[in-house]
């Protein structure tokens, strides 16, 4: 896991790399992200044409502007996952403004688009924090939410102690919760530095 002091060996390598211009590079992280970047960016625009549009805006974004990854800052996988939900929710703004504008929508239809950015930003994150989380924790949630499992029983399902299901239910909780962390644009705050 990346900190501060020491970040992914992978991530610093990779950016060198972007930044000498080496295009392999760009594919191989493309390779790694491309599922990530797509998905969020469905998530949130909800069309696979301007979700495939968005993934190619992040990776020339990511070609264009390699130096803008700090690896001191976090994963890089965490970098392209809040540049990705930054331009979507940019992308849809845009979209929907278009759309009041043409529709000669009021102050309501602008406080209803504003809403559905937020409900869209919120999800997106939630998602991408799902799929990170350590399979252990993902696992207890699975089966409490999902399957409806007491923490009991998820202990029983997944061999452990009742204390351990209960601390990984509440760990899983609290970084969900970080979902509805956004900053003054309704977007998360960056990781990596300033994209």
């Amino acid at each position: 896991m990346a900190t501060k002091n020491g970040p992914l060996r992978w991530d610093r390598k990779m950016q060198q790399r972007l930044a000498r211009g080496e295009a392999a590079a760009l594919g191989e992280l493309y390779d790694r992200f491309a599922s990530l970047v797509h998905s969020l960016a469905h998530r949130i625009l909800g069309e696979d044409a301007d979700a495939d549009g968005l993934t190619r805006e992040v990776f020339h974004h990511v070609w264009e502007n390699p130096d803008a990854y700090d690896p001191k800052q976090g994963p890089l996988r965490s970098w392209i996952a809040a540049l990705t939900q930054r331009l979507a929710v940019q992308r849809l703004r845009a979209n929907e403004t278009a759309a009041l504008v043409r529709d000669g929508g009021g102050t309501q239809a602008t406080q209803e688009l504003e809403r559905r950015v937020r409900h869209a930003s919120v999800a997106a994150r939630a998602d991408y924090i799902v799929q990170s989380m350590p399979a252990p924790l993902r696992a207890a949630l699975d089966r409490a939410y999902f399957q409806r499992r007491d923490y009991r029983q998820t202990a029983t399902d997944l061999g452990i102690s009742e204390d351990e299901a209960r601390r990984r239910l509440r760990l899983g909780l609290q970084l969900l919760s970080t979902a509805h962390d956004t900053g003054p644009s309704g977007t998360p705050p960056r990781v990596g530095g300033p994209a």
